[in-house]
């Protein structure tokens, strides 16, 4: 009896041990299966070439000859895309553009130590830039069209979305450069992507044109896009263990070690800077819009207050606080007690903590100056908006409604004193501006309001009356002047 209660007690315990060892080990099994499937899916070091990878890279850097006509002919078609508006013209000369070897060169040159690719690569990397610059600057100078399309715009002011797309092409045209055989395709697909001929066109068009503020941006979005190109080469070189270049004197290899790494440090720490400053405009840029969506959009005013968030302007300022700036029209103004309000919940964003908040109210203004500081947004901001057709309609409609405004503007102090001087009998002059319909469309009437002195004659009122009525009309150039007689008492 006892034995089997003994039995009966061990037989529980030993089961779930049996129990946990089973799916212990199918649990191991699967970690493993899972293990060598990522390998197989992401490994890239057993189908790599790096001979011919080397040599293929190192055959791409010089720019000369052939390359040399193929680089000027392709900036020309890039060129002529840009000044169209073409975006499938400056796919097409991106296409045959050989700009991407002397960067490919300089991260391979970091990666393997080899001084001697690494000169050639920065030698032809500034024969590149300066052949490109300088066909740019001639087409533009001496074609007759040099409109700022929305294409050259756009590459005048990077971003963080340029770094990224930099980074990750660059990795792309490595690792297809890497492996046995040639994908086509994806070199071509990295070629539109990093897209490293358009900033220097658009450099040469503001050196043509004159404006050093495209040009410095269009060379910042160059040197972003070579700067991650190399270093995403750097990287996957030195992940798919390249072979250092070997030298017979030690004393060389040290100096020469140094050397590349002093240039790697010098590459890699502009490209840390760079995308610090990118990433945080990106991220008050954000805020920003999110404070204007959560905060400007629902507020809703009473009378014909208007807010024109298409023109907000939002300036990002690294070593300084940065500024957003509102535009309000209409004859509605924001009541203090509210932009306070929006000034508090501004502090509620993190990278608005230290932000600027700055209120244009058009009804705080004269019409003539909303339709100057409207003219001169659209000057300041045509980068912004050029190319989009909602925002062009939307300044038109505003400039449109402020100059017919400004043209209902009347001199009254002046046209009061004329009158005066002119007919002896006129008491006084009032002036008002009136809403009239015909039940078909709205507008906007200039009415006065005479009031003539009592031991005038009534003939004489009479005949004054018509004449200042034709009278304001010629002097104001407005056949549409009504004129009021005010009854006396």
């Amino acid at each position: 009896m006892s034995e089997d209660i003994n039995q009966d007690q061990v037989t529980p315990t030993e089961e779930p041990i049996e129990s946990k060892k089973e799916v212990q080990k199918d649990f191991e099994g699967l970690l493993g299966s899972t293990r060598k499937f990522l390998k197989e899916l992401l490994d890239i070091r057993t189908n790599t070439d790096q001979e011919a990878t080397k040599e293929a890279i190192i055959a791409d850097i010089p720019f000369k000859g052939h390359t040399s006509w193929i680089l000027i002919c392709s900036i020309f078609i890039a060129s002529v895309g840009l000044n169209a508006n073409s975006t499938a013209v400056v796919i097409g000369a991106m296409l045959i553009s050989p700009l991407m070897g002397p960067i490919l060169g300089l991260g391979m040159s970091l990666a393997i130590n080899d001084i001697d690719t690494l000169r050639r690569s920065l030698k032809n990397l500034a024969v590149m830039v300066v052949l490109s610059v300088l066909t740019a600057y001639l087409f533009f100078a001496i074609f007759p069209l040099q409109e700022e399309s929305s294409e050259l715009l756009a590459r005048t002011k990077p971003d963080i979305r340029d770094v990224l797309i930099a980074f990750f092409g660059g990795l792309a045209l490595v690792i297809a450069r890497a492996k046995k055989g040639t994908i086509a395709s994806v070199i071509f697909g990295v070629a539109i992507a990093t897209a490293l001929m358009p900033p220097l066109c658009t450099v040469g068009f503001g050196l043509a044109i004159g404006n050093w503020t495209y040009a410095g941006g269009a060379m910042l979005l160059f040197g972003i896009n070579t700067i991650f190109i190399a270093l995403a080469t750097f990287l996957v070189l030195k992940l798919l263990r390249f072979p250092m270049v070997r030298y017979a004197n030690s004393k060389r290899r040290r100096l020469i070690a140094r050397l590349v790494s002093l240039t790697a440090l010098a590459v890699m720490i502009p490209s840390g800077y760079i995308f610090w400053g990118v990433l945080q405009e990106f991220k008050f840029k954000s805020d920003a819009n999110s404070f204007i969506e959560e905060n400007i959009m629902p507020y809703k005013f009473i009378k014909d207050g208007r807010f024109l968030k298409d023109l907000s302007v939002l300036n990002y300022n690294r070593d300084e606080a940065s500024t957003i700036e509102l535009i309000f029209m209409g004859n509605e103004s924001i009541p203090d007690g509210v932009i306070a309000t929006w000034e508090a919940n501004m502090r509620n964003y993190d990278d608005l903590d230290n932000c600027g908040l700055k209120i244009i109210q058009g009804s705080q203004n004269e019409q003539g100056s909303q339709l100057k500081y409207v003219e001169e947004l659209y000057q300041t901001q045509k980068n912004e908006i050029l190319g989009k057709d909602e925002k062009i309609r939307l300044l038109e409609s505003e400039l449109k409604r402020l100059n017919k405004l400004n043209a209902k503007q009347i001199p009254f102090q002046d046209i009061s004193a004329e009158a005066q001087t002119n007919y002896e009998n006129l008491e006084y002059l009032a002036f008002s501006n009136a809403i009239r319909t015909d039940f078909k469309k709205l507008d906007t009437v200039s009415v006065f309001e005479a009031k003539w002195k009592r031991n005038a004659k009534r003939v004489d009122v009479v005949k004054d009356a018509k004449k200042l009525h034709r009278w304001l009309k010629v002097r104001l150039k407005d056949s549409t002047i009504l004129l009021t007689e005010i009854i006396q008492d």
